[in-house]
């Protein structure tokens, strides 16, 4: 068998066995409308869906440097549900009913039974977003990543009725701001974790600091973000019940919420209305990090916020009970008086 490009450093034969590995694990995101893999191009056939003017909403994502601590840990089969959880959550905000992901994965040499843990996360994430795995690459780059690196990015489409689209062009003052629970650090602020716990305080992942109830400080950062597609499903259907969604990422209150929040207006939170994560505290401790900073760098244990007219709160709040889904009245929508688009109290 020929082997010019082994001997690069590039292992045809490790990519069969990779698509191989993943067989299983695609199949079980199928849902109507998507095409097999294989092909050059995933196929998803729209018509089947019963849209009358649908829009694309589309998105992409990666994971960032919470990569080096699945590293760190060996552990690879969460790290690709992190990656569906940032593309499918930010085109849920806009009301998308999420349809297909592919993923990207970019390595210094193919690991089969490593990517196919990485794969396995991924069409976790699919199965919980409801969206089909329509394909994807691996990309060995031997001499851009050392043997042991890895980089996961993805891509998501879904699709709304024109009418139907949250934009945020409907939120008006005295709207009040609902806050769905995080699952944790998410995966933002990772470069920032990592320096507080393991440059300045040389921290272990296998460490079980008291404030974490037993949990290792690796179990911990490495939760992997939660996908809210099954909880804001019920809301999207019907009448309009939201003016508004965000999901908080990177930037986290100060910079997302205001992305969806008209001139004129401005979110006002009581950070004291939701408890806020034991990890969230003992980073802001350990790093000495400014209280409300932490509301521009983390998402401090609301991973979404809905805005919500009054007069339909207690109908968003019954539906979202149905779902056994936690939820927090966190502020409300005012007028902005001096330019400060999200205001923190307690």
């Amino acid at each position: 068998m020929p082997t010019a490009y082994e001997n690069a450093g590039v292992s045809v034969e490790a990519g069969y066995e990779v698509v191989n590995r993943i067989q299983s694990h695609v199949a079980r995101t199928a849902r109507p409308g998507a095409g097999g893999i294989g092909g050059f191009g995933g196929l998803f056939d729209l018509s089947l869906l019963g849209y009358r003017e649908p829009v694309l909403i589309s998105g992409t994502d990666g994971v960032g440097t919470k990569l080096m601590v699945a590293k760190m840990m060996n552990k690879h089969d969460t790290i690709g549900q992190d990656c569906v959880a940032m593309c499918v959550n930010d085109i849920l905000a806009q009301g998308a009913e999420p349809l297909f992901f592919l993923d990207y994965i970019a390595c210094g040499k193919n690991d089969p039974a490593l990517l196919e843990q990485v794969v396995k996360g991924v069409a976790d994430g699919c199965v919980q977003a409801g969206a089909a795995l329509v394909g994807g690459e691996t990309a060995e780059m031997p001499d851009m990543y050392t043997p042991d690196e890895y980089d996961l990015a993805g891509f998501t489409v879904g699709v709304a009725e024109k009418s139907r689209i949250i934009d945020g062009s409907a939120i008006a003052e005295g709207d009040v701001l609902i806050g769905l629970p995080s699952s944790g650090i998410h995966s933002n602020g990772y470069s920032l974790v990592r320096k507080i716990l393991f440059k300045d305080h040389h921290m272990s992942v296998d460490d079980r600091p008291e404030e974490l109830g037993g949990e290792t400080l690796g179990e911990e950062i490495l939760k992997p973000t939660r996908i809210y597609a099954k909880a804001l499903k019920p809301l999207f259907a019907g009448d309009q019940l939201l003016h508004g969604v965000a999901h908080i990422t990177g930037g986290a209150f100060v910079e997302k919420v205001p992305r969806i929040i008209p001139e004129g207006l401005a979110a006002s939170f009581d950070i004291s209305s939701w408890q806020v994560p034991p990890i969230f505290q003992m980073l802001e401790r350990l790093g000495g990090v400014d209280h409300k900073e932490m509301y521009n760098i983390f998402n401090m244990g609301i991973g979404m916020v809905l805005v919500v007219a009054p007069e339909k709160v207690a109908e968003v709040e019954a539906i979202l009970d149905a779902e056994q889904e936690v939820h927090h009245t966190i502020g409300s929508i005012v007028k902005d008086v001096d330019g400060t688009r999200v205001q923190l109290h307690q």
